[in-house]
């Protein structure tokens, strides 16, 4: 069960407030708990704590900055079935994926814990000419200060982790923005820390709306922005000033299924069912443009159709539910308009394209306009498009095709196809032989193109939310 009200955190400690902000039960529309709304103070008090925190948090010794991750990895572990509950309440998330987020919160935390402890510098030879004898380089990673995230809807647990738990590790101090829909898991997140000895003020988690986030995007205080959500992150950009910014701003991810996967559809089915519509579809790596070789398009589409139809739809809580809401009845309307769209530009709905509330049904289209939305833009909901292609090179150029550019998937069995796809898709990742959806918590991830800027995945992170220092020692 979840609490009443939940209180937010400033350097470090709970705060109640008068005002507060209900959280809905995204599949009933109930209001499930409330959550406190920072007062008009609490933003610049919160600023100011990671400024003096700075000093503390760099002097808090990496294996200290170990133990506080793992004990966060630990407590983590043992409030997993009331985390996973709070994610598919807040998010509509079914609840076995939601334990699968939960897993994933566990291990970035632990992820971040083994790096905590190793992040390092080098000893390089300067030694490159006669005049340059008895010069010595020392490069080490230094904090890079107070640092800000704002994160979204869709992971509410691991996508902060992605961000806290780097900034613990990296000696950052932080003030944390979580989804205005979804904050309970941050807020979880924070009451754990609170049981850590880290120094005041080492991190702020605040229940703002948009309209009061600013000084988190703008504040010069601030080293690094770092934001996960819409393309409103070009707009945070611009107006962040000289700070350090990272953007992960989604996608409109696609998939190649060359000629060869005949004899392996099974697994190739099951992936791309898996890809396009797992939670709904509302991630920034879901599968949106499946291209398949011409001489098995009509089996892989025969297939996939079958496949989709016999999705369970409907409440999360329920172990066998498969698709659950969106985030919500705003969110599907925008996409049942798009397939709509598409559908009297030309587009043929194979299955689905019907909408209930927040309640959208796994759709799947073929014949879908290069021009129209479903296309062009991020769906992030529970679609897939299907077109087939003659050559290798031509699939390579509709992947391309693209305004984004995050994770691309390719199922293949040759070796020359997988590296070309590598060396030519302008992609921040490329899966052979799975679905662009596949993340592990510790590899570069991250897009180019209209996706973002910079990569996340824990010690790229910190990488990040560090400085490299350099020190020249001559000897005498």
């Amino acid at each position: 069960m979840l609490a009443k009200s939940y209180p937010y955190y400033l350097a470090n400690q709970p705060q109640t407030s008068k005002e507060m902000m209900d959280v809905l039960d995204k599949y009933s529309g109930k209001v499930a708990t409330r959550v406190a709304v920072p007062d008009a103070k609490a933003t610049e008090k919160a600023i100011a704590a990671a400024v003096k925190a700075s000093g503390p948090m760099r002097e808090f010794k990496p294996w200290a900055r170990q133990q506080v991750l793992q004990h966060c990895a630990d407590r983590f572990t043992e409030r997993r079935e009331e985390l996973a509950y709070a994610l598919c309440v807040e998010a509509g998330k079914p609840i076995k994926d939601s334990d699968g987020e939960v897993t994933r919160l566990i291990e970035t935390f632990r992820i971040a814990a083994e790096e905590a402890v190793r992040v390092n510098g080098e000893t390089f030879n300067m030694e490159l000419a006669p005049r340059l004898n008895g010069y010595h380089g020392y490069t080490k990673r230094v904090p890079l200060g107070p640092v800000s995230f704002i994160t979204p809807f869709n992971f509410p647990l691991n996508l902060v982790a992605h961000k806290v738990a780097p900034a613990i590790a990296a000696g950052c101090p932080f003030v944390l923005k979580p989804a205005e829909r979804t904050p309970i898991g941050a807020l979880i997140i924070g009451e754990v820390l609170a049981e850590t000895d880290l120094p005041k003020g080492a991190f702020s988690v605040l229940n703002l709306d948009g309209k009061h986030a600013g000084p988190l995007v703008e504040d010069p205080r601030f080293k690094l922005l770092s934001f996960t959500g819409s393309q409103i992150g070009w707009d945070l950009k611009a107006r962040a000033g000289h700070k350090k910014v990272t953007l992960e701003l989604g996608g409109n991810a696609a998939c190649i299924v060359d000629a060869d996967q005949g004899p392996k559809l099974d697994h190739v089915i099951e992936r791309l069912v898996f890809g396009a519509l797992y939670q709904s579809g509302q991630s920034c790596i879901s599968v949106q443009r499946i291209y398949v070789h011409e001489s098995i398009y009509e089996e892989v589409k025969k297939r996939l159709v079958a496949t989709v139809k016999k999705l369970k739809a409907g409440d999360p809580k329920k172990k066998d539910t498969f698709l659950g809401p969106m985030i919500d009845e705003a969110a599907a309307e925008r996409l049942h308009g798009w397939i709509e769209e598409a559908r009297k530009a030309g587009g043929k709905i194979l299955c689905g394209g019907k909408r209930n509330g927040a309640m959208l049904e796994a759709t799947l289209m073929e014949n879908v306009p290069t021009d129209a939305k479903a296309h062009r833009l991020e769906a992030f909901g529970p679609f897939a498009l299907l077109e087939p292609y003659r050559s290798f090179d031509d699939a390579i150029a509709m992947v391309n095709d693209s305004d984004f550019g995050l994770q691309a998937g390719v199922f293949t069995d040759s070796l020359d196809h997988a590296m070309r796809a590598w060396n030519e898709l302008e992609q921040g990742g490329v899966l052979v032989n799975d679905v662009p959806s596949f993340r592990v918590d510790n590899m570069p991830y991250g897009g180019i193109k209209l996706s973002g800027i910079g990569r996340e995945g824990v010690r790229y992170a910190i990488e990040d939310m560090t400085e490299l220092r350099l020190m020249v020692m001559r000897e005498r």
